[in-house]
């Protein structure tokens, strides 16, 4: 017997529940209510919500794990356990000053021509520093067995060009901000003119916002495989040096496949920085290397990294306890060393068996609702079976973990430890180019408080740390894990079924398997969900971007709607009990609604609404609960409610 039938418990957390708010005109808000009414966003942080209420909890355990490595753990713990250690130690932070950062500023010093500078950059992307382009290794899209090296666009300081380009006045005052942080940075490390440098330094950034690709854009996978030879890239570019540039990632002979994900950027930033004064794109390269780095380095430089990438762009007053950014590096640069002591303490394997089995019921009801989809064709429904067959659910944990024996780590060295756990992740990146795609391999650590679908590998990876309470509540009724848990794992399949999802194969392979016609039935349907969602106005003056958030706002549709059926389907026939004064439906709807928990900052939101293909939590709750029908019958939803949505304009996918 479940253990939710024994116990007879809701998993709704009752006191966030807002009973003067009625869940037919505002679901989010009934269910969060008092919490969002009650609770206010740490100091330290900039959002707060269900996902950093996790996080949280992982912190601290991995806290306990880090401090209390034994002398006789394996090589891997002590590395890591000594990563930790270094981030605490000020002492020596505050004594070593720029020590570490000074070989890679004379590095940058000796540039001397356009080969030099292919060469800084490629150094720099090794390092960990966000170049005008930056590479990585993802599988090859028309050969997914196989690895490529993928080019895209980046070098920005701010988070998304339309900080540079757009005239609202919140831009320009972010703007204005930007240049003294530069400036500020600058003169730390010993810039003589750094308001005049800053100042073309911004510049130089603005002009490259200008010839980058929109969010919008960068989504569509069609546009972004570009495949493109060494020769043809120096075709495409001729000023930059690509030899000298893979060399320092790495890239030897022979060559692996390259792929553009920006082509006609990829030109025109090569001759703007074909046409930018020597002594400029040095300072710029300065810059980015003390900006990444300045988190690392002593106070005065971490502070200014503060105030502005956080206290400035995100509202947050306070900065996180120096622990909970040390786990963070640690997580980042040794997941998996980390990640296999988390485990070992806070996941078993019956957690593992139980999530096994939902995301089992919830295959199980996919494929049912692929065969009685009508709008699909016949060919593609085959397609989306044999896909749906072929796909990796990861839950938890990886089967083996990486071994970090050729990384170095010292505890009297913080950003000498960055340097050299960045560079060894992309040297492991690189070194898969050489290799065939390895399916059980993971992109995400354990203790990760995420979940994500990889269409290259028809792949889904769901954490230890994103599986435990509030999202899921191993004690609780079904119908809030269903409508909590099993709704998040029904997302990230659906990802494997829509617009850009039905772009690649089973095999994860970029081929087209829908018909213009299914092609053309699904935007007709999700064209209201556009139109919804643009109308969300979270504050004042900025609105959800409604193409941008689609495919995240269909994700959430199908999975809310999947899930519910592997919910009845669970039941097989039976009523579901009453609990805490809910029926079964209305607690599945709560557990969906609570699952979004969560307030940001101002300035986050704006940062959110600029490029973030999520759409904030009341509108992802709200905006998509109102198009399932089930909804209506669970709170007897009316027409005169504020949630009403009529019949024909609601939308049904699957």
């Amino acid at each position: 017997m479940p253990a939710a039938a024994a116990e007879a418990q809701s998993g709704i957390q009752l006191a966030n529940i807002d009973r003067g708010i009625r869940p037919q005109d505002d679901l989010f808000g009934f269910a969060n209510g008092a919490w969002l009414r009650d609770v206010p966003i740490p100091a330290d942080r900039s959002k707060y919500g269900v996902d950093t209420i996790m996080l949280e909890q992982s912190l601290l355990r991995q806290r306990g794990l880090l401090a209390h490595v034994s002398k006789t753990a394996d090589a891997n713990a002590q590395k890591a356990a000594a990563l930790y250690a270094s981030y605490l130690n000020e002492v020596a932070i505050e004594r070593a000053g720029l020590a570490a950062l000074k070989p890679e500023l004379l590095r940058i010093d000796a540039v001397a021509n356009s080969s030099d500078v292919a060469r800084a950059m490629g150094h720099l992307v090794l390092i960990g520093t966000t170049m005008p382009f930056d590479a990585y290794v993802q599988a090859d899209g028309m050969d997914p067995q196989r690895y490529a090296l993928w080019l895209t666009q980046g070098g920005l300081g701010l988070p998304d060009r339309d900080y540079y380009l757009d005239d609202n006045p919140k831009f320009a005052a972010t703007r204005k901000q930007y240049a003294s942080y530069v400036s500020r940075l600058l003169s730390l490390a010993g810039e003589r003119d750094a308001a005049a440098v800053a100042g073309q330094i911004v510049a130089l950034e603005t002009a490259i916002a200008r010839l980058q690709w929109t969010a919008v854009d960068r989504r569509n996978p069609q546009k972004t495989y570009n495949p493109r030879s060494l020769a043809e890239l120096q075709t495409l570019a001729p000023s930059i040096d690509w030899i000298a540039y893979f060399d320092e990632l790495g890239v030897r002979s022979p060559w692996p496949k390259t792929v553009a994900r920006q082509p006609d950027y990829l030109a025109s930033v090569a001759r703007r920085l074909q046409e930018t004064p020597l002594p400029l794109l040095k300072s710029y390269l300065r810059f980015r290397l003390v900006a990444m780095s300045a988190p690392y380095l002593p106070a005065d430089f971490a502070e200014a990294d503060f105030a502005f990438n956080e206290t400035m762009l995100h509202d947050t007053p306070k900065q996180a306890e120096r622990w909970k950014r040390a786990c963070a590096l640690v997580d980042r640069l040794m997941g998996d060393a980390l990640g296999k002591l988390y485990v070992e303490r806070y996941f078993s394997r019956s957690s593992k068996q139980r999530v096994e089995l939902l995301v089992s019921n919830l295959l199980t009801t996919y494929a049912q609702s692929i065969e009685q989809a009508t709008w699909l064709s016949q060919s593609a429904r085959v397609e989306a079976l044999a896909k749906l067959k072929k796909m990796r659910i990861h839950v938890g944990y990886p089967a083996t973990w990486r071994d970090y024996g050729g990384l170095t780590i010292s505890e009297n060295d913080l950003l000498g430890n960055v340097f050299r756990g960045n560079a060894f992740e992309t040297q492991c990146q690189i070194r898969r180019l050489q290799h065939r795609v390895d399916r059980a391999e993971w992109e995400m650590t354990a203790p990760t408080v995420d979940a994500g679908y990889n269409v290259a590998s028809n792949t889904i990876e769901f954490p230890a740390g994103v599986l435990q309470p509030p999202l899921y509540d191993p004690a609780a009724d079904d119908a809030y894990n269903y409508g909590s848990t099993v709704a998040t794992i029904g997302h990230e399949i659906s990802h494997a079924f829509d617009s850009r999802g039905s772009r690649y194969d089973a095999d994860g392979a970029l081929r087209d398997w829908w018909t213009p016609q299914d092609h053309a039935h699904y935007d007709a349907m999700t064209a209201r969900l556009v139109s919804e969602f643009d109308a969300f106005e979270p504050i004042a003056g900025f609105h959800v971007n409604g193409k941008l958030t689609l495919p995240e706002n269909i994700a959430d549709l199908v999975g809310l709607q999947i899930a519910y059926k592997a919910y009845l389907a669970n039941l097989k026939g039976r009523t579901a009990p009453t609990i805490d004064s809910f029926t079964g439906a209305q607690r599945f709807f709560i557990g969906y609604a609570q699952s979004f928990m969560g307030k940001r900052r101002d300035a986050l939101l704006i940062a959110q609404l600029s490029s973030n293909p999520h759409a904030p939590e009341r509108d992802r709750v709200n905006g998509i609960a109102a198009h399932i029908a089930s909804f209506y019958e669970a709170f007897d939803v009316r027409a005169t409610d504020r949630m009403f949505i009529s019949p024909a304009e609601r939308v049904q996918i699957w």
